[in-house]
């Protein structure tokens, strides 16, 4: 079995054991984390002091040599400098018309405004191809970005954790044919780290700077550094795929791997939740219906008006006000202003719509339940004592699934999705077969390498769990004094 942390390494080694080539045939300047000794600015003459070397890492236990490491290499600058932004209908056109005479596959990624604007949608979309360049669009500046989808049909998109950028790109009418993802690649080869910056340095031997990923990607015009730091982002990703299909080619994986971008893209965008109110952190704490009725009107009032306002929910009140007033159910603006969670501008000038939800609450005759009834188990710590047969079965099989995930080089999530294992565990088929498991698997949407892995596994645990360890006794504080 290849160990990732060596494997990237010797990788990371061979790729800096000589000046870095960039695409446009341009030697990258190497430099240090610190700033400091071993720069090297583009144009001066000099020798680098190299710093003490990373000589072996520790994994497991076990020390594993690596022999001596160069630096990363700073990326600092795109490779064809920083492009304009695209916010005019004539630009877009010429976008798209660039990418669709491009060759290769097309790196995309968006940049969103988490925690400052209404929902997720994409407030920059950056795309790369070979002989099309880097381009920065506004989708803000458009009613849709279909004319990119359309010049990019048939093209394998290159993205770094999709789940998370696919949703907002169909926002704007954008949906991939094909789909590579890196980071799902890198779980699946066995990385020990899967974000972009990580898999990078060690694939890549690139610094790849971070620090704006969480910025108010709302803010026009956008700052040049953050513009620089989105276009970046794109530059790396055919390289990075590249590697990332030399390791799982290595291993026997590449056919996993395939069959994960296939179903992300056939899933489509997940449905909307139901009663999405019903998440509120803390509900759980609720006791009465028509406290949670409150909880309800509360989150409903906010969501209508952060949409309203285009601003991130939580940023009127947090979920605590309004776990705090349905319990409190105040009535006065005095008495709401008092409760944690309500302070500042926002929360003064909405007291009034606050409290009209309260009331809306306490006058309701359609109160929710407290419980809403579905076929999703209960949570694996009670299963003893609800079920003691699913409990000795799902204590089977999940240690042997672990043991196969750590075998394989693959996390155990990534396996088999652990809720699947606990809906098998949980109501296995009527007749336990690796045929009936097998099926049952790929109901609950199991892909068929997984299923190939895990159904003789399961089959067996299923049908002969082994017994739960039997419970101490509990003593009481007076059993020690006997004697």
């Amino acid at each position: 079995m290849t160990n990732p942390e060596s494997s990237t390494h010797s990788r990371a080694r061979a790729k800096m054991s000589t000046p870095r080539q960039g695409r446009e045939g341009h030697s990258s300047p190497a430099s240090n984390s610190e700033g400091t000794a071993g720069t090297r600015t583009p144009g001066t003459a000099g020798t680098e002091v190299a710093p003490t070397p990373l000589t072996s890492v520790v994994i497991d236990g076990v020390r594993v040599e690596l022999g001596d490491l160069p630096e990363l290499v700073e990326l600092d600058m795109p490779s064809d400098g920083i492009p304009a932004v695209v916010e005019t209908e004539p630009a877009l056109q010429r976008c798209a018309a660039a990418l669709a005479a491009g060759r290769g596959p097309a790196a995309v990624d968006t940049e969103r405004a988490s925690g400052f604007r209404y929902g997720q949608r994409a407030m920059l979309v950056q795309i790369r191809r070979e002989g099309a360049g880097t381009w920065l669009i506004d989708p803000e500046a458009f009613a849709d970005l279909k004319i990119i989808d359309e010049a990019l049909r048939g093209v394998e998109w290159i993205l770094h954790a999709a789940s998370q950028d696919l949703p907002c790109l169909a926002g704007v009418g954008m949906w991939p044919d094909k789909l590579f993802d890196t980071e799902l690649a890198a779980r699946i080869a066995g990385l020990p780290r899967v974000g972009l910056g990580a898999v990078v340095e060690s694939l890549l031997g690139y610094h790849l700077a971070k620090e704006h990923s969480a910025a108010d990607w709302s803010t026009r015009p956008l700052p040049e550094p953050w513009l620089r730091y989105a276009a970046l982002d794109v530059e790396v990703l055919v390289d990075l795929e590249e590697e990332l299909v030399a390791l799982l080619e290595n291993d026997g994986k590449l056919d996993y791997a395939a069959q994960e971008f296939q179903h992300l893209i056939d899933a489509g965008v997940p449905a909307p939740r139901v009663d999405p109110w019903r998440r509120t952190s803390g509900s759980h704490t609720i006791r009465n219906r028509v406290q949670l009725g409150a909880v309800r009107e509360l989150w409903q009032t906010r969501e209508r008006l952060a949409e309203h306002r285009d601003i991130a929910p939580s940023r009127l009140i947090p979920d605590s006000a309004i776990i705090a007033a349905a319990k409190g159910m105040p009535a006065t603006v005095p008495a709401l202003l008092a409760l944690s969670g309500f302070h500042g501008r926002a929360a003064k000038r909405d007291a009034p719509k606050w409290l009209h939800a309260l009331q809306t609450a306490k006058n309701s005759t359609d109160l929710p339940p407290l419980q809403v009834s579905n076929n999703t188990p209960p949570p694996p710590r009670v299963w003893a004592e609800r079920d003691v047969a699913a409990a000795a079965r799902y204590a089977t099989a999940r240690p042997r699934l672990a043991d196969l995930a750590e075998e394989l080089n693959i996390p155990v999530e990534n396996i088999l999705t652990p809720d699947f294992l606990r809906r098998v565990c949980w109501r296995p088929p009527s007749t336990i077969t690796v045929q009936t498991v097998s099926a049952q698997l790929a109901e609950l949407g199991a892909r068929p390498w997984q299923i190939e892995k895990t159904a003789a596994l399961l089959t067996e645990a299923l049908a002969n769990p082994e017994p739960l360890p039997a419970k101490e006794p509990k003593t009481s504080k007076n059993d020690g004094d006997a004697g």
